[in-house]
């Protein structure tokens, strides 16, 4: 396999059905997989799925990024409306401070409406969060040179503020959604990487030549953007064992990959093939860790890295 891209794993904030015991035992191995072979970590953003137990994002990340130095850091994403933007800014410098360099800082408008709504935090129309998300991007990007900054947008503001230690180099900002019409202008104009989730290969690669056609709209080299996704994996040699497709609220049943080492392979090089580069992997078996086993030993090695 001569693919190249580069593997992340997310590490769960929430053990969805299993106990919290089980979910903190299980995510030390996908630790221990990320430090042997070089895997990047991620965390999501919620702050409730029902009734199940689950941790915030930056403090659950800045506790394992303490106990595991060494590691690349990334959120996966969040939501832009949880957090005033200068403070996210401050949050994600400080993370690029204390990791050596070593955070993303993946930031998207956030969909998860009855989260909004339970937890207090107002939640307009695509349009508007969209907005508040180009905003959001701009103040960041003005913090990150250290100040003072001064933006004024029609939803957020910041005046002669400073972001110091000044970050060297900045974080790489990650901004994840595929509306073609207003999300991905906003990467175009602002992201490093570009993150969307649970697409087939097709749909990713059209929604990749849309980001490129924005870039070149308004003169930006289309290569600067690093392309990632986040996928579901349900990877056996058992196929009563697999998870073929998965739910998820209002998009209905989505893409994941599936299947034993060789269809795995298959698929993760169908991605890299239409130009994914990293690859965000959800474990659909968690917290057993038979799918992480069976991934490092028959399909990782298959695969040379991009390096990103």
């Amino acid at each position: 396999m001569t693919a190249s891209i580069d593997f992340g794993v997310t590490i769960r904030p929430t053990p969805q059905g299993g106990s919290v015991p089980e979910m903190m035992s299980a995510n030390e191995r996908l630790l221990q997989a990320a430090t042997d072979h070089y895997l990047s970590c991620w965390i999501i953003d919620h702050f409730q799925f029902d009734a199940q137990p689950i941790l915030e994002c930056f403090a659950f990340l800045s506790y394992l990024a303490g106990r595991h130095p060494g590691l690349r850091w990334g959120t996966l994403v969040l939501g832009q409306g949880y957090r005033n933007p200068a403070l996210t800014a401050k949050i994600a410098a400080t993370l690029q401070f204390l990791t050596g360099g070593r955070f993303i800082l993946g930031l998207g408008a956030g969909d998860a409406e009855d989260e909004h709504h339970a937890y207090g935090y107002p939640f307009p129309g695509g349009r508007v969060r969209v907005e508040q998300l180009d905003e959001a991007a701009q103040i960041i990007k003005a913090l990150w040179q250290g100040g003072p900054a001064t933006v004024h947008g029609a939803h957020y503001r910041i005046e002669n503020a400073y972001c110091i230690p000044r970050p060297e180099p900045p974080p790489v900002l990650m901004i994840g959604g595929g509306g073609e019409r207003r999300t991905l202008p906003v990467v175009a104009r602002h992201a490093d990487w570009w993150n969307c989730d649970y697409y087939s290969p097709a749909e990713y690669a059209r929604k990749l030549r849309i980001l490129h056609d924005h870039c070149r709209l308004i003169g930006r080299d289309p290569a600067a953007i690093v392309p990632t996704c986040y996928m579901g994996i349900s990877l056996s040699h058992d196929p009563k064992q697999l998870i073929r497709r998965r739910t998820m609220g209002h998009r209905g049943e989505v893409h994941v990959i599936s299947g034993n080492p060789d269809k795995v392979t298959e698929q993760i090089a169908q991605f890299a093939g239409v130009g994914v580069r990293h690859m965000q992997l959800n474990f659909l078996d968690f917290p057993r860790t038979d799918g992480i086993e069976l991934f490092l030993t028959d399909v990782l090695p298959r695969f040379t890295r991009a390096g990103t």
